[in-house]
């Protein structure tokens, strides 16, 4: 995988909201998203621009991976969302109704001449497309592998659905298609998978369901667009004792494997091999951050 940024939570913050932006780090999200996209009224959007482009020049954030959803460059105001933000040096900008590779190849470079005239170091804002039609979905290895700056997918649920004429349930049913594309294509591109929005901020029981759900189709986290879903993602995203337990006994019998020059690896009568020692790593990385310990921060750290 290109990126082990820990995104169990990634915050929608509207970029028209001053109090939003200033608090954005205390919200215990692991990443937060600036939106200056559906989220601002299309009278706001050179303001919220403003508002974005002050916070990443003047606030700290310490502990959480700062991105930015901007505009469509194929609307009137991506261009000036990027130019503004680029020198800011935001972790990742978060990309809508990306399509074709050709989407992502135009942003990457957009990103790159403007790194330049920066001096941002070459390569290091990233990349988030978010699928948003069927087009999308349909073309979604070939946007996961269209520049080396993307760190994972995701999708936008509501976007998507209203594009296929799909009905929206509790239950989302009607996602099974493309979970299962973005997991697959994520993992082929060696990126993470991101689940879209949970929108019933007062339904706990329900959003703690889909995320367990989502893990076990593979996702590395979710989007959120209310603190209070926050905590109830995480919950969702901990390993369960028995899962802990079993990770750090393959750990335990890979090193005593290790120290006899064993090539051969077994535990409770089933063969460990690499993808197993994986997993195994990743639970234990998830339950460390569950302890309220991050593996990895932002650019905004100090």
């Amino acid at each position: 995988m290109k990126d082990f940024t820990l995104r169990r939570t990634s915050l929608y913050i509207p970029g028209n909201n001053p109090g939003m932006l200033v608090n954005a780090a205390v919200f215990g999200a692991d990443s937060v998203i600036f939106d200056l996209e559906d989220a601002i009224p299309l009278a706001e959007k050179d303001s919220a621009r403003i508002l974005v482009r002050n916070a990443l020049r003047s606030l700290r954030y310490p502990g959480v991976e700062v991105t930015v959803r901007v505009n469509s460059l194929s609307t009137p105001f991506g261009r000036a969302d990027f130019e503004e933000i680029v020198p800011l040096g935001p972790s990742a900008f978060r990309l809508p109704k990306c399509e074709r590779a050709a989407d992502l190849r135009e942003a990457d470079e957009l990103i790159t001449e403007l790194e330049g005239r920066s001096k941002i170091p070459a390569g290091s804002v990233k990349i988030i497309p978010i699928i948003e039609t069927a087009l999308g979905g349909s073309n979604l290895l070939e946007i996961a592998r269209s520049s080396d700056r993307i760190v994972a997918l995701n999708y936008g649920a509501e976007d998507y659905t209203a594009d296929l004429g799909a009905v929206r349930t509790r239950e989302g049913r009607e996602l099974d298609d493309i979970r299962a594309r973005t997991v697959m294509a994520a993992r082929i591109a060696g990126v993470q998978a991101l689940d879209s929005v949970f929108t019933d901020v007062n339904d706990s029981e329900g959003l703690f369901a889909e995320v367990v759900r989502i893990r076990e189709l593979g996702f590395d986290g979710k989007s959120v667009i209310h603190p209070r879903q926050v905590a109830v993602v995480h919950r969702a995203f901990t390993p369960s004792d028995r899962e802990i337990s079993f990770a750090q006994r393959v750990l335990k019998a890979m090193e005593e494997a290790a120290v006899k020059n064993s090539g051969v690896l077994s535990l409770d009568g089933r063969m460990v091999d690499a993808p197993v020692v994986a997993k195994a790593r990743k639970i234990l990385a998830l339950a460390e951050a569950g302890r309220g310990v991050k593996k990895e921060g932002t650019r905004h750290e100090e």
